[in-house]
């Protein structure tokens, strides 16, 4: 992945500028009846709104609408957000929490400092690669996904001594990337032989040999992702961009009003330029589900984009996001035809990533996602992850860790035949992992009803008019601004 090294700005500076004018954050029950809303302002930097949407969905929250600002060296962001079940927040220690971390956002690491360490520990050789566990031994891969790709891994693993902490692993257009937390079977804690480690690369990087060959796309590396900075799912965005995946992404057709055809199902993306404020002007029309702010700004963040204005609104099951966006080196860079479809195909890839769970060879058979939990083991997940590939069924999700002596896991996973999945394997999961085992047919990404309003439903989806943050922003910005105070519940 290309590293970029954005303008230095003397850290004492930013502490200064940072103190005169810290962070206000205030969450408000009062001004809208179907949502809390929480208002952000305080002095700007580059990242932040990435930063603040990461809290919001790592505290399981769902942002149903939002506007922002940020021009100049100052920001106000105002998210509407419900918990899983679509209400209004009421607990106040998770009030508090939502502040505590957005003010805490301020003083964090941003990934990409994490992916330059590693680089760099990569080009110096063994003598760097004894710094890789100080903290977590992180082995990230990526490359061409096969059925039983996952279960290789793991035996490998298992194989060299290695016991898996967490897993978090995604696939999407043929392309696969995991990131597994290993530590020493034998003892907790990192892995800190030299020699050890590159076995552990080796092996990893035979296994995703084994169908592409040498010359095939991959990526294998064992890094230290810094303990408490580093954000796995953003990280698997970062490496399934630097994969490419987004290659074989097709945006979906439109009318002639840019809507939806009736009966279309995909992503739309759209890029003009704003002459008057040289903004590039980027809107994006999907079926809504959680978590799709965040990884429409994680692509727009790591491609160095900036986003100066942003409105955000799902109706029904459709979310419509409009951007006012510069390019941090060079804002011409999008004048070039292929640079606009780049970046058209990349926010797609966004949109998709976390819910390919389809068949890849019947498209109309949704994933059955696995959920388990069991007393946490060494090959647990490699005993698990083979009854999947001796029965015929893809790894298209994984999601697992630990809490306390347990492994929670969840797995999403599809029949390579096309066929459905046999439910049986519930049973034959059990068998092995020995705990519980549930499976849901249906999906864990989609928005609750309950965050819909009324009259919200009654317009159908092909009807709606475009949304537009010159329409709506100001009014809202306005509105809201008055009304900043204390936590009123």
């Amino acid at each position: 992945m290309e590293i970029f090294y954005p303008p230095h700005i003397d850290r004492e500076i930013e502490s200064l500028i940072e103190r005169i004018y810290p962070p206000s954050v205030c969450i408000d029950n009062d001004s809208c009846r179907d949502c809390t809303v929480v208002m952000v302002d305080s002095a700007n930097k580059y990242g932040i709104l990435l930063e603040m949407v990461q809290v919001l969905t790592d505290l399981d929250l769902i942002i149903s609408k939002s506007y922002i600002s940020s021009d100049g060296g100052w920001f106000m962001d105002v998210f509407y957000v419900t918990d899983q079940a679509g209400k209004k927040l009421t607990d106040e220690k998770l009030m508090i929490r939502i502040q505590q971390e957005l003010y805490a956002t301020r003083s964090k690491g941003d990934i990409s400092r994490d992916t330059e360490e590693a680089d760099r520990e990569e080009e110096e050789g063994p003598q760097a690669q004894k710094k890789v566990s100080i903290e977590n031994t992180a082995l990230e891969m990526s490359g061409i996904d096969r059925p039983g790709l996952l279960s290789e891994v793991s035996a490998v693993l298992v194989d060299l001594g290695c016991m898996v902490t967490s897993a978090t692993g995604w696939t999407h257009n043929d392309r696969a990337a995991c990131i597994f937390y290993v530590e020493d079977e034998s003892k907790p804690g990192p892995i800190k032989d030299p020699i050890w480690l590159a076995q552990v690369k080796e092996q990893v990087e035979s296994v995703l040999e084994a169908r592409g060959g040498k010359e095939e796309r991959k990526s294998v590396r064992l890094t230290t992702l810094g303990a408490g900075r580093t954000h796995t799912e953003r990280r698997l965005h970062q490496l399934m961009y630097a994969d490419r995946d987004y290659e074989s992404c097709r945006a979906c057709h439109v009318d002639s009003s840019g809507d939806h055809k009736e009966g279309c199902d995909g992503t739309h993306v759209s890029i003009v330029k704003c002459k008057e404020r040289e903004y590039w002007v980027v809107n994006v029309r999907c079926r809504d589900r959680l978590k799709l702010l965040f990884d429409t700004v994680c692509v727009l963040t790591d491609m160095h984009y900036v986003v100066f204005h942003a409105a955000i609104r799902s109706k029904k099951s459709i979310a419509d996001q409009e951007y006012f966006i510069r390019h941090m080196a060079d804002n011409s860079v999008l004048d070039s035809d292929n640079e606009r479809q780049k970046l058209i195909l990349c926010l797609i890839a966004a949109t998709e990533r976390r819910v390919s769970h389809v068949c890849p060879v019947n498209p109309s058979i949704k994933g059955l996602r696995v959920d388990i939990r069991t007393e946490n083991r060494v090959g647990l997940l490699s005993k698990v992850s083979r009854v999947f590939r001796e029965n015929g069924l893809s790894i298209s999700r994984l999601e697992i860790g630990t809490e306390g002596k347990d492994a929670v896991g969840s797995f999403v996973v599809t029949d390579s035949s096309g066929e459905e999945v046999n439910i049986n394997i519930e049973e034959l999961v059990r068998q092995v992992s020995g705990g519980s085992v549930v499976i849901d047919q249906n999906s864990s990404y989609s928005v609750p009803q309950s965050v819909i309003s009324e009259s919200e439903t009654k317009s159908s989806i092909e009807a709606k008019p475009r949304f537009s943050l010159g329409n709506m922003l100001w009014s809202q910005i306005e509105r809201l601004s008055g009304n900043f105070g204390p936590i009123r519940s």
